[in-house]
């Protein structure tokens, strides 16, 4: 009896297969090749198109920056121009600052010498006592042979109505002669008899004294027309209190026309207790009164009368403590 052979590993068919597949790959590879070398080349033109558009952007760029190199140049050589000019201007301040210096430091001790010489000029010496007699005068009368010796002065001004409508111009006319007087002082202040001041800026504190402060008080002073009680007493005490110094020689003069208290004596008793002696058995300040009696020109009814009696039969009482003056 025949053996059958058995079934072979690889038939025919299995090899058709084989053979069906390998073509297959071969024809997809085959499709592939000619359709890609058209999408490389479009790549590549797209490519090299922006490749030249940023290389001109790039040449735009750095003809940009030249410019700006140039003008940058420029503003730093204009920077070092300003520098070297900055440089003299400060040289040049330097020396105008040293002169200025100068200059103040030789006007400090002119003042200082001009102020020695005032003083000096004011004050008279032993001999001259020994000389002249104790109870010489002064030459200048401008303020009553008043002595000036004072290195601040106050001006207490009764500024009522009847004081500002007829005695103003002549109260500013003693005004600027008691400042004549005194040639340069270390400090002046201005206030009414209600102790209101002139120049608020200046409560409590000492104006400088300048020719130019000097024109401004009496400037300001023409239409200076606040209230008043035509009584010294509030503007005196003010006055001593917040100025007086053991240390400074201070007079006050007072500008008024009348007197419309209770009594005189009460002032005078006011004042001779503020202004009390100190350890030397002087006053704390010099006290002068200038009236102006308006009432000679004014036109009836008048409140002077009794003001002007008051101050008269007080002379006794009040050379105690102040010079009284009367001005025509």
């Amino acid at each position: 009896m025949k053996q059958r052979r058995g079934a072979p590993e690889f038939s025919i068919s299995f090899l058709d297969v084989i053979c069906c597949g390998f073509g297959a790959v071969i024809l997809l590879l085959m499709i592939t090749k000619t359709v890609q070398p058209q999408i490389l080349e479009q790549s590549t033109v797209q490519a090299d198109g922006k490749v030249a558009e940023l290389t001109e952007q790039l040449f735009e760029i750095r003809g940009e920056t030249t410019i700006l190199n140039r003008e940058l140049d420029a503003k730093r050589e204009q920077i070092s121009q300003y520098k070297e000019r900055i440089a003299i201007l400060q040289g040049a301040l330097a020396k105008a600052q040293s002169r200025y210096d100068a200059l103040e430091t030789t006007r400090n001790t002119n003042s200082i010498v001009q102020q020695q010489l005032a003083i000096a000029r004011q004050q008279l010496s032993e001999e001259e006592k020994r000389l002249l007699g104790i109870n010489s005068e002064k030459k200048n009368q401008l303020i009553g042979g008043i002595p000036v010796d004072s290195e601040y002065i106050i001006f207490i001004i009764d500024t009522s109505g009847s004081m500002f409508s007829y005695a103003w111009e002549r109260m500013l006319l003693e005004m600027e002669a008691t400042l004549n007087i005194y040639p340069e002082v270390k400090g002046i202040q201005v206030l009414n008899d209600m102790g209101n001041y002139l120049f608020s800026r200046y409560r409590s504190q000492w104006i400088p004294d300048t020719p130019a402060r000097r024109d401004l008080i009496l400037r300001n002073l023409a239409n200076w027309n606040v209230f008043s009680n035509s009584s010294p007493v509030e503007g005196i005490t003010a006055a001593v209190r917040t100025f007086y110094d053991p240390n400074k020689k201070i007079s006050i003069y007072v500008f008024g026309d009348e007197f419309t208290g209770e009594s005189i004596r009460r002032v005078v008793q006011t004042v001779d207790q503020l202004n009390a002696d100190n350890f030397g058995g002087e006053r704390r300040v010099r006290i002068h009164a200038v009236g102006f009696p308006v009432q000679f020109i004014r036109p009836p009814p008048t409140t002077n009368y009794r003001g002007s009696f008051c101050y008269t039969d007080a002379r006794t009482d009040l050379s105690k403590w102040w010079h009284l003056r009367w001005t025509q």
